[in-house]
């Protein structure tokens, strides 16, 4: 499982960079165009065994927003940058981690990434042995509820995963998630 989760990460990233660079390129263009600051957001993240890692993220929010779950501002939206709806929306904001993916800091599924100072859900993680696998881009835990979930709840999916890894598993996943950003599904605007 762990050697072809790899190939597969590398191989479909890889892919994916290269189908999408026009992309990338319009929406650094769009991202620079209409706000100040840097084109991306890099976020001090949990990584595994509970070694920190910089996420890359479109940069969705302005300049000084504090560095929170954006579920727990008090009014995320009056943060949000001109085109950040519409990259959170359409998860588009989400596209850099494929770097991440390609240099082996996240995989395509597994547990999503704590913030570095959610320590409840890291303490959790770290009790169930959920530490020790890669983080995701995405995982059971978003395809159940997203943010919505109480972090005991998501830690339970999470624990579910780590019992159930497999390839097909993971690409069960994966379909979920294509279906949910298409709907619009448990997306923080």
């Amino acid at each position: 499982m762990r050697l072809n989760k790899r190939v597969f990460d590398i191989t479909i990233s890889m892919l994916l960079i290269f189908l999408l660079s026009p992309l990338f390129l319009a929406l650094a263009l769009l991202i620079k165009a209409t706000s100040k600051g840097s084109i991306l957001y890099w976020s001090s993240r949990v990584g595994k065994d509970n070694i920190l890692f910089q996420m890359p993220k479109f940069r969705s929010m302005r300049v000084g927003t504090p560095q929170m779950a954006t579920h727990l501002l008090s009014n995320p939206s009056a943060y949000l940058t001109p085109i950040g709806s519409f990259l959170r929306r359409t998860s588009f904001d989400e596209l850099p981690q494929l770097f991440s993916i390609l240099a082996g800091s996240l995989t395509f599924v597994g547990p999503r990434p704590a913030l570095f100072n959610q320590s409840d859900l890291i303490a959790l993680r770290t009790e169930r042995g959920i530490h020790h696998l890669v983080p995701g881009l995405t995982g059971w835990a978003q395809v159940n509820g997203r943010d919505e979930l109480e972090i005991p709840i998501k830690v339970q999916l999470d624990y579910e995963y780590l019992h159930k890894l497999s390839f097909k598993f993971d690409l069960q996943i994966i379909g979920m998630t294509v279906v949910k950003v298409i709907r619009g599904e448990d997306i923080t605007h």
